[in-house]
């Protein structure tokens, strides 16, 4: 089981989440001989600044700001296509909006816990899961291309928020 929900909606340095996911760009980047140019590392390094799916309109926002001049959107779509060619964030479709992917050696599902909440997105893979969707699939002779599933819910952190919140109330 590949997992890093409990990293995710808990209190952590993200300076961390970055340096990683920049370090893997650029190794896979060098790997496929494929350019990191300034801009797709700032699109990268936006997205892994906090556990919450961005929007391309959202990045170029951002991006716009952080070079003090605008960026097109075609512009931060052709950066979200090249990392999602490359396997190093994923596209949630109820939000339609990008996350980094911790796991991006690795062939996974697309498992998506998501706080209502607080917004973060956690990316889970179990194998269980993963065989069961195959099978679901085999039986009803469908060839899988790919598949994500995107689930609802409270994170630990909110949920003890909450739960302290309507202490206090009382």
């Amino acid at each position: 089981m590949l997992t890093n929900a409990k990293a995710v909606h808990r209190p952590h340095d993200h300076r961390r989440c970055v340096n990683s996911a920049l370090s893997r760009a650029r190794t896979l980047c060098s790997e496929r001989r494929a350019r990191l140019t300034p801009l797709r590392e700032a699109v990268l390094r936006l997205l892994w600044q906090s556990h919450r799916p961005l929007g391309a309109y959202q990045l170029q926002e951002q991006l716009s700001q952080i070079n003090a001049k605008p960026v097109a959107a075609p512009t931060v779509y052709r950066a979200l296509e090249f990392f999602l060619e490359l396997g190093l964030i994923h596209r949630i479709a109820s939000l339609n909006a990008y996350i980094g992917c911790p796991f991006p050696d690795s062939d996974h599902s697309d498992m998506f816990l998501i706080c209502s909440e607080c917004g973060n997105a956690a990316e889970v893979s179990h194998s269980h899961v993963n065989q069961l969707l195959e099978q679901t699939a085999r039986r009803a002779d469908f060839a899988l291309d790919t598949q994500s599933l995107e689930l609802y819910g409270r994170c630990a952190q909110c949920r003890e928020l909450a739960a302290n919140n309507a202490v206090r109330m009382r």
